[in-house]
């Protein structure tokens, strides 16, 4: 039987664009109210525009501890305890190891690491004053493998995996629930300018992902998976299952 996300209240993070935008659309069709949060005030603004009273958003640096708590704080005035979090926020760093700026390698990890560490620090109270909910991380399947010239990224995917599972743990008696996303090549702004399409090419299914598709995985886990937690959940065309190499035969 579905498990209602109908006025359960979520945080979405990095809500202003991309995924994270689908991601609040498809909540508050379902029913939620959505604190939608980003540092891309008239896209975010944008986003919660058409949604009525659904949804509001609030301008927050993930890594900011008193942007986060002024978050929740405005989650609970406007719509009550906090149910569900998303931690969407992120951002992507190309760059050898060897030629990577220290402080670039630092910002990586303070957004897509720490400020999810942050998210959930600041929210959890907030959840267990609700009697239990979900946080759905959301990491990439460059925590599920090593990229090339992505170290600082890689390290940060890696590191929001481990940390899902160590929250997982701690927060199971709470009742609240905690799964990582790793998708693959999804068409948002952050992959604009690679080709994507040539990198999907070698996939078994050989396309870009859609950020409906991953939305809906999202919900899945918000709402339905009652019985998952701590766990990866990979939305990537089966990139990470391995490589296909074409025989002579299937190029003739």
């Amino acid at each position: 039987m579905r498990n209602s996300l109908e006025d359960k209240v979520v945080i979405v993070t990095g809500a202003a664009r991309g995924m994270g935008a689908e991601h609040v659309r498809q909540l508050v069709r379902a029913g939620a109210r959505v604190v939608a949060t980003d540092v891309l005030d008239d896209e975010g603004q944008a986003v919660v525009a058409s949604l009525g009273g659904r949804a509001v958003y609030q301008h927050h640096d993930v890594t900011n501890e008193a942007e986060w708590q002024s978050v929740v704080a405005l989650a609970e005035k406007r719509f009550g305890p906090v149910t569900h979090l998303v931690n969407n926020a992120g951002v992507v760093t190309f760059g050898a190891i060897e030629s990577t700026d220290p402080a670039v390698f630092r910002r990586t990890i303070d957004i897509n690491l720490t400020g999810c560490w942050l998210g959930m620090h600041y929210t959890v109270p907030s959840i267990r004053r609700a009697g239990g909910g979900s946080i759905v991380n959301i990491s990439s399947t460059a925590g599920l493998q090593g990229y090339a010239n992505l170290g600082a990224y890689v390290a940060s995917k890696w590191g929001l995996r481990g940390l899902t599972k160590a929250a997982a743990l701690e927060l199971g008696p709470h009742n609240i629930r905690v799964n990582s996303i790793h998708p693959g090549p999804i068409r948002t702004p952050m992959i604009a300018g690679l080709d994507a399409d040539a990198i999907a090419a070698s996939q078994p299914i050989a396309r870009v992902g859609e950020p409906e598709e991953v939305t809906a995985l999202l919900l899945y886990l918000l709402a339905d998976a009652t019985y998952s937690t701590g766990h990866e959940f990979v939305i990537d065309g089966g990139a990470v299952i391995g490589q296909v190499v074409r025989t002579l035969m299937e190029q003739k």
